[in-house]
């Protein structure tokens, strides 16, 4: 008797979890993908220079900024954000400053750092002083070099 109430079980969960699975099947959208896909970063670019001496001189009073050397140019940037508006909003600021600044669309695919910058454009978006904004992407930056590493 316990032998046949066990089979009885057994064919009503094989029999459930396949209904379950066909319908989760046609239900979940074909676009659904388990890779994490790149993410886009908008980057504040104050400038490229030929010389460290060269960008050393002209960005030398900027504390908040991230250089990285590639194909023997110096990249400085001075935020990076996922979102759009807060990356005008940090534009604004360094140009009020008197720094020419460029917005540089950036993919990257680092989940750890997305999350990260993620929660950091919440604080810039709710922050209403030009310092708050600038204290959080000096911290977005230092996060860049601890996860990414291409910082100098």
């Amino acid at each position: 008797m316990e032998m046949k109430k066990t089979m009885m079980l057994a064919v009503i969960f094989v029999v459930l979890g396949a209904f379950c699975g066909n319908y989760l099947y046609r239900h979940v959208p074909s676009t659904v993908s388990v890779f994490q896909e790149n993410q886009t970063f908008y980057f504040l670019q104050e400038g490229i220079y030929s010389s460290k001496d060269i960008m050393q001189e002209n960005v030398g009073e900027l504390t908040n900024k991230l250089v990285t050397l590639e194909d023997n140019k110096y990249y400085v940037y001075v935020g990076i954000t996922m979102d759009y508006d807060n990356a005008k909003k940090i534009k604004k600021i360094y140009e009020d400053m008197g720094y020419k600044v460029y917005i540089k669309t950036v993919s990257l695919d680092n989940e750890e750092f997305s999350s990260n910058v993620s929660q950091f454009d919440l604080l810039v978006k709710e922050s209403e002083s030009d310092d708050d904004v600038l204290t959080v992407e000096e911290v977005v930056l230092a996060n860049y070099e601890e996860i990414i590493g291409t910082g100098m």
